[in-house]
């Protein structure tokens, strides 16, 4: 019978390397354990975020300044919010104004968060705050609006809105705060004011008939001012024309009261030539082109035609 002789040295150095070896792998794969479980648990709060952590649901710390945090491996989460303002887009809702009319709003808000553990716990996500601060809006807008007429509205000359958003803002920053939802409204505008489709065209051909009317008052009332004016302009002529008369009437009587006194002291002085100038004067309205005089021989005035001065 033949036989293989054992070595137990060589036996005991093999063994003694496997076990190094398993040894080594064993504190190898808990090293790779423990630099999962840090790295999973360490987190960075950025710029421009709140880091909320959570442990078994509830919220146990909220990180706001940047740096390198850590949290409890296994039992605690880390959620992230945003620290900046953000815009939202509300819903388009009708409404009913003052005198009954019917309109769309469109509106947007800009809000922010300003206490993360109030919102997760009474709104639970973003996409429930924003929500829930919509259905305040339209309801703040309804009771804006529905106390302005109509044209307030959309004519901006005639409009008594005056600060309808910060009215707005105040009083959906009021219902926010006194729910807890942590957000608060930073401004709210109304993008755009529509008419639903079905009122259109009967508030056009309404609109369209109020602008004619008011452009045919406008021209009356012109009218009316520009016959006032000519009036008064002819009145105010007249009136001048009649004084103009009268001084001219004036100075005329006194130019001819003047001119005779000039003429009784001129002829006065040679009451010859007073005679010849008279007559010479009559000559030029009695005497033309086809005049024909009969005088008898021994008249005076035929003496002067004949040249007989004496």
């Amino acid at each position: 019978m033949s036989g293989k002789i054992i070595d137990f040295t060589e036996l005991k150095k093999g063994d003694f390397h496997w076990r190094g070896y398993f040894r080594i792998g064993i504190f190898f794969i808990i090293f790779i354990v423990l630099l999962l479980i840090i790295f999973t648990n360490v987190y960075i709060v950025k710029e421009g975020e709140y880091k909320v952590v959570r442990q078994f649901g509830e919220v146990v710390r909220i990180d706001k300044t940047p740096g390198l945090k850590v949290k409890a491996p296994f039992i605690q989460s880390v959620m992230t919010l945003p620290k900046y303002q953000m815009s939202s887009d509300v819903s388009e809702a009708e409404i009913n104004t003052k005198d009954k009319k019917r309109m769309l709003i469109d509106n947007y808000a800009v809000w922010r968060i300003e206490d993360p553990k109030k919102l997760i716990t009474n709104a639970r996500t973003i996409e429930n705050a924003e929500t829930k601060m919509g259905e305040f809006i339209y309801s703040a807008v309804r009771s804006e609006l529905g106390q302005l007429n109509y044209d307030e509205i959309i004519n901006d000359e005639k409009s008594s809105r005056g600060s309808l958003n910060d009215r707005i803002t105040e009083k959906v920053n009021s219902l926010l705060q006194n729910d807890h939802y942590g957000i608060s409204l930073t401004d709210v505008r109304i993008k755009r004011t529509d008419l639903p489709a079905e009122n259109e065209a009967s508030v056009f051909k309404r609109m369209i008939s109020e602008r004619e009317s008011k452009a045919q008052e406008y021209l009356s009332k012109g009218d009316a001012t520009k016959n006032r004016i000519i009036a008064d302009t002819d009145r105010k002529v007249k009136e001048l024309l009649s004084t103009a008369e009268a001084n001219a009437e004036v100075i005329r009587a006194e130019g001819e009261g003047e001119a005779a006194k000039i003429y009784n002291k001129s002829f006065s002085k040679d009451p010859e030539f007073y005679k010849l100038y008279r007559t010479l004067e009559s000559y030029k309205k009695t005497i033309g082109d086809q005049t024909v005089i009969v005088l008898p021989s021994d008249s005076p005035y035929a003496s002067l035609l004949m040249g007989n001065t004496k």
